[in-house]
């Protein structure tokens, strides 16, 4: 009798933690909402008591962004090795496509946006910050990610804190037109790949460019003239999600530069530029209502998710491109 009910009891037990595990994990697989750059830094800027200087509410969105990483419902579950969280992927390839996002714009305010020249000393908090976001993000413990990465935006807000204090100039923000560029360039190249990697799911033949338009180009070993390039079946929900975390992000920080770079896109009579790339990668955040990421051929039955967000990531690249041309050359 006894064994009876100790097993029940155990049985009981085990259901509750898979009831609890079930409920958690659906709570947990919440993309966050989209918020307002201008509006957040603004009301940093309020309780730091001082006014959102040029750089600042780019500055602030990254923080905002990585901050977004590790508070949100679940926090960081990339580097979860316990249920449920080590049994979600969809999240924590949305969290490794916001980290992408963070980690180039957190490089290329070290190496040009803090930087009057390339000869000019780089920022310390900047240049440690860069650092931490870069930690591996499945280190569960000594250290853990999250622990890397808070000292991270510890280092961003420092900056932040002596880039707006009207005493100190040693903090700089330069929104100038090739700063501008050297991050659209980081950001045309990752939307490239990835509009690749979202249309290789649907399977195609693609042929080498390598080395295409430089006739004294060459390369380490001979490559096949063309061949089939197929994203596995098990990785095509996850390059979906990372492409959703990426777009997500980046929409953040573009809406964040048109308010620092206002000054320059109007000089370059590019702005409305900028918010036609904004507005084609707005339908990447639309909702999802389909449990599974679909993949259906290009003009049968059922959608290919994948390839409808391929075709809107390919048309923000498009206009990226184009806006680093109107700005080189503008």
């Amino acid at each position: 009798m006894n064994a009876t009910l100790i097993r029940r009891g155990l049985l009981a037990a085990l259901g509750l933690w898979a009831l609890t595990c079930l409920v958690l994990a659906f709570w947990w697989s919440h993309e966050p909402e989209a918020f307002d750059p201008a509006a957040r830094a603004d009301a940093r800027a309020e309780a730091m008591g001082h006014e959102p200087v040029t750089g600042f509410t780019t500055t602030a969105t990254l923080i905002e962004l990585a901050e977004t990483l590790l508070d949100k419902r679940g926090g960081f579950l990339s580097n979860d090795v316990f249920p449920p969280g080590v049994l979600l992927d969809n999240v924590p390839n949305w969290e490794f496509g916001v980290l992408v996002q963070v980690r180039d714009m957190a490089r290329v305010m070290r190496n040009d946006l803090s930087r009057s020249q390339s000869q000019s000393a780089e920022d310390p908090d900047l240049a440690n910050a860069e650092g931490k976001f870069f930690f591996d993000n499945s280190s569960w413990m000594f250290p853990q990610s999250e622990s890397e990465y808070r000292a991270g935006i510890r280092l961003m807000e420092s900056y932040l804190q002596r880039l707006s204090d009207p005493q100190r100039s040693e903090a700089q923000f330069y929104a100038r037109a090739d700063n501008l560029r050297a991050w659209l360039d980081a950001v045309g190249t990752r939307m490239g790949s990835l509009s690749q990697r979202l249309a290789a799911a649907a399977g195609e033949r693609r042929m080498d460019l390598g080395l295409a338009g430089d006739p004294g180009a060459t390369q380490s070993t001979r490559t096949a003239s063309e061949g089939d390039v197929r994203t596995p079946w098990t990785q095509i929900d996850d390059v979906f999600y990372q492409a959703r975390g990426q777009t997500w992000a980046l929409l953040h920080l573009l809406r964040a530069a048109e308010r620092d770079f206002e000054g320059v896109l109007r000089n370059k009579n590019a702005l409305v530029s900028l918010r036609q790339i904004i507005r084609d990668l707005e339908p990447t955040q639309k909702p999802l209502w389909s449990p599974v990421i679909l993949n259906g051929g290009g003009f049968g039955m059922l959608a290919n998710h994948s390839l409808v967000m391929a075709s809107h990531v390919a048309r923000g690249n498009a206009a990226i491109i184009d806006l680093r041309n109107l700005l080189s050359e503008g």
